[in-house]
């Protein structure tokens, strides 16, 4: 990077940067990509995993962001992402007769004409009225007497991280340049303009300058930080929400369906995921380490909470086995309630030659990445092309549908189980024949791992050959989600997982100790927080294991 100079740096590898990399390179831009820590290891590893149209934005008369929302789902279901998105039921159970229904019906109903719009196709079944009964037999876990009938509505659902992995693995593939563990820590100046970045690399501690025309930030809850490199001349303010989610095992809740609950300050989702059931989230103020966000003892309690209302029976801590907490990155000066902050984005030109873009929703990623390059447009001599990736398929996505049918063939070519090629086609799409090739030349990884036996051996060796996976952390927490899918947090699973990854990556034993001890350290310090009362106690005690591993 440091020997060429880019139409455009992007700074930021979360779904935004990921985006704007995908947008810029696909219009035909010379374009890098830097992140200083792994990629979506922030907010787009942390999220409720939904990609919907926000059906409480509709009480707020939000119906543009809706519709907008509700138009990209459609997209990334049936054509750019149909192997890493699908439809997912949720129930909204009612506590009032009459007067509710037709509140919450004729909601759902606008949710679904809406999702229509500009001729789109949905990908997703309408709507249907239940019974207290009929949700009962959906639902039986549901306790009789806390609701009165439901409504049942379809949304989408997506593994967050591995779906920016696929964004920078498709635009990697156009020719984009991209690094992780590489942070910006200032800017390249020629007077006012801004003409490239200073980054340092977190691992040899080297630093370079990349030269750019334009730099686009899209550094999510770090937006200030940014700016400030550039003396505060900025136009976007954020402010960081917290939003905790629990994971508990599939068998404590017996439902068919997702189901949807209103709270006090926002809504509270239990969505289905595998095996298990991903519940969240809360919406409070975060000030302290963006990093870590640390979930304390409160914030689970809220969650179970609420949720017990609804159950015949009540889950305690002792049925979570996995916590993850994440910061939306909210833009500020509306109110003071983050619940109310708004979800849409902006973009902004504070100096020339920076381009900055804050705010929006997971689900409009993609709206967000073409607005900024519009933005970086302006500001590049010559014709731009207008943005395509409305009908780029992402990695894996091209040709998905015909595979899937297939799957009993390649079950019986790989002699592999129908199951755990049905696992690997949601998660690689047709880049399943990669990983069918390293089974291939070495039988053992087509074992599962011993203690995760959700995954095959050969997606951890497959995370570091092809996905950019460098650390233990990178493999257990995003390119797998084994860190909040079992009770041990991936501890029992870390050595036989390091010694996977270590011939690829080239570990001496000592390196290989070290990312055993590092993973093992943030598993002590992150179950330690979540025994803390408050959030200051929780970010201290999460603050207490290293962060980056260090290599010989």
């Amino acid at each position: 990077m440091g020997a060429e100079e880019f139409d455009v740096v992007v700074v930021g590898g979360g779904i935004v940067g990921a985006g704007v990399a995908l947008d810029a390179v696909s219009r035909g831009l010379k374009v890098a990509l830097v992140e200083a820590r792994d990629f979506a290891s922030g907010t787009s590893s942390r999220s409720s995993k939904l990609i919907h149209g926000g059906l409480r934005y509709l009480e707020q008369y939000n119906f543009d962001l809706v519709r907008e929302a509700l138009t990209e789902r459609g997209l990334l279901l049936q054509r750019i992402a149909p192997h890493l998105v699908k439809p997912v039921p949720f129930l909204f159970p009612m506590t009032h007769h009459v007067w509710e229904r037709a509140y919450v019906g004729a909601g759902v109903a606008l949710y679904d004409a809406l999702s229509f719009s500009m001729g789109a196709k949905r990908g997703v079944p309408n709507h249907r009225h239940l019974t207290r009964r009929q949700a009962l037999k959906v639902a039986p876990s549901l306790r009789k007497a806390a609701f009165t009938g439901a409504v049942q509505y379809w949304d989408a659902q997506v593994d967050d991280a591995r779906y920016v992995m696929m964004v920078l693995r498709t635009a990697a593939g156009y020719g984009a340049r991209i690094a992780s563990r590489t942070q910006c820590v200032g800017f390249l100046r020629e007077g006012e303009r801004v003409t490239g970045v200073q980054v340092r690399d977190l691992e040899s501690g080297d630093r370079l300058e990349i030269h750019a025309k334009q730099v686009v930030n899209a550094t999510g809850v770090w937006t200030d930080d940014i700016q400030d490199l550039v003396g505060g001349r900025g136009q976007i303010h954020v402010k960081a929400s917290k939003g905790v989610h629990l994971v508990v095992p599939r068998d404590r809740i017996h439902s068919a369906s997702g189901i949807i609950l209103r709270t006090e300050k926002s809504v509270l989702f239990v969505i289905p995921w595998g095996r298990h059931w991903i519940i969240g989230t809360t919406d409070t103020t975060w000030t302290l380490d963006k990093a870590h966000p640390a979930a304390s003892s409160a914030d689970i309690q809220y969650v179970l909470d609420h949720l017990n209302a609804v159950l015949n029976v009540p889950l305690t801590p002792d049925d979570v086995e996995g916590v993850y907490a994440g910061l939306r990155p909210l833009l500020s000066g509306e109110s003071e309630e983050t619940s109310k902050l708004s979800r849409e984005h902006v973009v902004a030109h504070p100096v020339p030659g920076l381009v900055m873009i804050a705010g929006g929703k997971y689900t409009t990623y993609r709206v967000m990445a073409k607005d900024a390059v519009d933005a970086v447009a302006h500001g590049l001599d010559g014709r731009i092309a207008a943005s395509c990736t409305d009908r780029v398929a992402l990695a894996g996505g091209e040709g998905f549908e015909p595979l899937w049918n297939s799957r009993y063939r390649l079950a019986a070519q790989s002699k592999l189980h129908v199951a755990r090629i049905e696992h690997l086609l949601r998660r690689y799409g047709t880049l399943i024949e990669d990983l069918l090739e390293l089974v291939a030349g070495r039988p053992d990884l087509g074992k599962p791992l011993t203690g995760a036996d959700d995954y095959l051996r050969a997606e951890i060796v497959y995370a570091a050959t092809h996905e950019g996976a460098r650390h233990l952390d990178d493999i257990l927490s995003r390119r797998t989600r084994i860190s909040i899918e079992i009770w041990d947090r991936g501890v029992g699973v870390v050595e036989e997982a390091a010694a996977l990854a270590a011939p690829v990556l080239g570990w001496s034993v000592e390196q290989t100790q070290r990312e055993i001890e590092y993973f093992t350290k943030q598993v002590e310090a992150e179950r330690l927080s979540q025994l803390s009362q408050d959030d200051q106690e929780a970010d201290a005690r999460r603050r207490g294991a290293p962060d980056i591993v260090p290599t010989a």
